[in-house]
């Protein structure tokens, strides 16, 4: 009997070893022979659910890919293996949120993050990073004051809204002759940053800006601007604020029936806007960042491993957020440190051909010669009409 409850012990010690372990279980020490890859851990923060969920999980899906390839290509520090591990937050473009989400990402270790996805949320983040000696490497922020708090550790692999602004403003008055012009914003710091200095230079070049107007950045209702606006008759409408409303605005312009051209913010290049505005979508115009998809120089390889490695649809950002991840990785790589401290510094130094162009950073962590298109809808699709490469003139 003896032997046969020994058996029996030894079958159950079999079984159990072969069980799956429970979520809540703590992993195995590892055997005195084995070596751990040393990780570092690299954070995400962005939209993953609500308007701009496909744009935020598109983001993800640029970084996943370029930490992938890093881990693929091997990446050593101190002579050593090292592996690249993504911890992905949802913000919910929301700056309250985003806080939480920085203080959560900070708690689990991260040395890098890239986002967040507005400017508002980047904002709210940036000092919890910042204290605890994070990079922070946004592909979509552009409110000028994000890099003018000249932190060492933040990065953008986008313009900021001054240089859109201008650009914008100075293609709607010398390109399309427009007269007067009405700004709505979001009252967030990138929609009201970006129409302020859309109604500053138009104002410059000789345009009259007519109105100003804000509404809140969670509205679908636009009447009261719009019917002010109606008396103004302005030539062109310009909207600070995010694409799910630009397409909401899209709509009411026509149901108004104000004969007006609408021009609205970057980070509205894509469906969420042609879905909301559907055919009274046709004549808006976007100044968006980087050259247009098909004549960036990584596009075709991009696009192609991008499409291997995700079943979901991309986002021009996508480009943007993988480029922010290939700054961090190419920092790692010639500082040949996981010291943040040591990895931004080499960041500053940085020149490396992108897949939208080159990437270089100035002293405060902007891009250094981005470059521009111009889209507008025809036929319910948005099509390129005019390209800029280098920032405006003062």
């Amino acid at each position: 009997m003896q032997c046969v409850a020994r058996l029996l012990a030894a079958l159950l010690a079999l079984a159990t070893l072969g069980a799956p372990v429970a979520a809540t279980a703590q992993p195995r020490a590892p055997l005195p022979d084995r070596q751990e890859t040393p990780t570092l851990a690299i954070g995400f923060a962005g939209p993953l659910s609500g308007p701009s969920g496909s744009v935020g999980k598109s983001m993800q899906n640029g970084v996943q890919l370029a930490l992938a390839e890093a881990n693929r290509r091997g990446l050593r520090i101190g002579g050593k293996s090292w592996q690249l591990r993504l911890i992905a937050q949802d913000d919910r473009a929301d700056p309250a949120t985003a806080e939480f989400v920085a203080r959560s990402l900070v708690q689990q270790q991260v040395i890098a993050v890239v986002g967040h996805w507005t400017s508002g949320t980047s904002l709210a983040a940036a000092p919890v990073y910042h204290r605890a000696g994070v990079i922070q490497v946004t592909p979509s922020a552009m409110s000028r004051r994000l890099t003018a708090m000249s932190y060492p550790r933040i990065f953008r692999t986008i313009p900021n809204n001054e240089s859109l602004g201008r650009l914008a403003a100075g293609y709607a008055v010398d390109k399309l002759e427009t007269r007067t012009i009405v700004t709505i914003d979001d009252r967030t710091p990138f929609g009201q940053g970006l129409a302020e200095q859309f109604a500053r230079t138009a104002s410059e070049r000789g345009a009259q800006v007519v109105g100003r107007y804000s509404v809140s950045d969670k509205t679908s209702d636009f009447n009261a601007p719009l019917l002010e606006a109606r008396k103004l008759q302005p030539d062109l409408i310009f909207f600070g604020g995010l694409d799910w409303q630009a397409g909401v605005l899209a709509k009411a312009i026509r149901r108004l029936k104000l004969h007006a051209r609408l021009m609205v913010s970057p980070g509205t290049l894509g469906l969420p806007f042609l879905m909301h505005a559907g055919p009274d979508a046709n004549g808006a115009l976007v100044l968006e960042p980087g050259p247009p998809q098909d004549r960036m120089p990584g596009w075709k390889s991009f696009r192609q491993r991008y499409s291997e490695n995700f079943d979901s649809d991309m986002d021009l950002y996508a480009v943007f957020a993988y480029e922010a991840a290939q700054a961090i990785i190419q920092g790692i790589r010639q500082s040949g440190s996981a010291d943040p401290e040591r990895i931004a510094e080499a960041m500053h130094r940085l020149r490396f051909e992108g897949v939208s162009g080159p990437v270089a950073f100035n002293d405060e962590g902007d891009l250094l010669q981005p470059s521009f298109t111009m889209y507008e809808v025809k036929d319910q699709r948005w099509q390129p009409v005019a390209r800029f490469n280098g920032l405006p003139r003062q």
